[in-house]
């Protein structure tokens, strides 16, 4: 899937890669963003995005997979639907950042139970800090964690963060012709 993984890359500089001074979600000040948005909602990339995290995880049995809202919501039904096609059927979630105070309450939202084994997912990461509170919650409810898939990490600690995982990133920013 080379030619998928050239064109995501392709889209990715074309969409997402910018050059100025950012603060990201870790709280670092950073000399480049990646707004993943702007390719995760493109018809094409999230085509291919979604066949990427199904080749990532085609060594896997596992039941769901998933991550912290927003970003891993379209990598998820990307994924579910390019799993449909090859005749694979895996449940998808999303965990919140914070309980809903109505309705049924839950952090973690779709078809997550104790015994699960899923794949965390998560667009870029740079600390690692977001991945991990997806992996808290799905944990907490008694899933096992068999795989984190990013598509791209900044290489500045993520990797570390999830040493106890099977981490595996689609692109670091090196692949984007960003130092590390």
């Amino acid at each position: 899937m080379t030619d998928a993984r050239d064109r995501v890359k392709t889209l990715f500089l074309e969409r997402a890669v910018a050059f100025g001074t950012f603060t990201l979600a870790s709280g670092k000040t950073s000399s480049y963003y990646i707004n993943s948005k702007r390719v995760l909602f493109h018809a094409e990339a999230i085509t291919l995005i979604g066949e990427l995290l199904a080749d990532a995880t085609a060594d896997l049995d596992f039941e769901a997979i998933g991550g912290l809202e927003v970003g891993a919501i379209p990598m998820a039904a990307a994924a579910l639907t390019a799993f449909h096609r090859r005749g694979l059927h895996r449940e998808g979630f999303f965990v919140r950042k914070q309980a809903k105070a109505h309705g049924s309450r839950e952090t973690v939202e779709g078809f997550v139970k104790a015994g699960d084994r899923v794949v965390v997912i998560d667009d870029v990461l740079t600390t690692g800090g977001s991945v991990v509170q997806a992996i808290a919650a799905v944990e907490a409810l008694g899933a096992k964690v068999v795989r984190v898939v990013s598509i791209c990490d900044r290489l500045q600690g993520a990797r570390e963060a999830l040493a106890a995982y099977d981490y595996r990133p689609l692109f670091t920013v090196r692949d984007f012709g960003i130092p590390a």
